[in-house]
C-alpha cells in the first residue's frame, strides 16, 4: 500500500514538472520575439541580432512617506509591492541621519523589486494592458527618457493593479518603475517600448 502511494505521488510530481515544463511563456515576451524585433531591425536597419535593443529588467521602487513616524508603513508597503509583482521586495535603509526629519541612519524608508526573465514580461504585460488603463482620465505616459534609453514611469497610487484589494489599502502608496533597456540612444529605446504597448502621449500631448 506505502509503494503504490509513493508511486503514485512520483506520477503526480512528474505531470506537475512535465506542465510546468510545456508551460507557455509569457505574452509580451512572445510579441517582443516576433513583431518587435522585426519592427525594430527595419526601422533602424540592424542587421546584427545581438545588437537589437531588448528590455533588461524593470525596478519597482516605492519611497514611504511618513515612514520615519510609523515604521509599520514600510512594511504595508512592501506587503502590496510583493502582491503587485510576485517578488519579496528588499527593504531600502536611510544612508544617513538627517536631524532635521527626525531620520536616523539605518531607518527603513522605502522597499523595491528588480524583475527579470518571465517575471518582469509577465509585470510589463500587466501594467500596460490591465492597471495603466485603469487609471483615471488616462490619456497616455509622458514620453522623455533619461538620456540612456531607459524610462521611468511614476504611479500615484497601488490600487490600479487588480491584486489588490481596495478595501484592505491601509494607505495609498505610489511607486516608480524604471524600464532598464539595453538601447544605446532614446530613439530606439522609445521604439522598443512603444512597439511593446507603452502608451506614450505625442508631442503635442505633452
Amino acid at each position: 500500500m506505502a509503494s503504490e502511494k509513493k508511486n503514485k505521488q512520483n506520477k503526480q510530481d512528474e505531470s506537475a514538472e512535465n506542465g510546468a515544463a510545456q508551460a507557455a511563456p509569457p505574452r509580451l515576451k512572445e510579441k517582443y520575439a516576433g513583431e518587435v524585433r522585426v519592427g525594430l531591425k527595419q526601422q533602424f536597419g540592424i542587421g546584427n541580432e545581438m545588437a537589437l535593443p531588448r528590455l533588461e529588467k524593470i525596478v519597482v521602487n516605492m519611497g514611504v512617506k511618513g515612514a520615519v513616524e510609523n515604521k509599520g508603513k514600510v512594511e504595508s508597503a512592501a506587503k502590496d509591492l510583493a502582491t503587485i509583482t510576485g517578488q519579496k521586495p528588499t527593504v531600502r535603509l536611510a544612508r544617513r541621519a538627517i536631524s532635521g526629519f527626525k531620520l536616523r541612519q539605518g531607518m527603513p524608508i522605502a522597499c523595491a523589486v528588480t524583475l527579470r526573465g518571465d517575471k518582469m514580461w509577465e509585470f510589463a504585460d500587466r501594467l500596460l494592458t490591465v492597471a495603466l488603463p485603469r487609471i483615471r482620465d488616462f490619456r497616455g505616459v509622458k514620453s522623455k527618457l533619461d538620456g540612456r534609453g531607459n524610462y521611468t514611469l511614476g504611479v500615484s497610487e497601488q490600487s490600479i493593479f487588480p491584486e489588490i484589494e481596495f478595501d484592505r489599502i491601509e494607505f495609498q502608496q505610489g511607486m516608480d518603475i524604471t524600464f532598464v533597456t539595453t538601447a544605446p540612444s532614446d530613439e530606439q529605446g522609445h521604439a522598443l517600448l512603444k512597439k511593446l504597448g507603452m502608451p506614450f502621449r505625442t508631442e503635442e500631448e505633452n
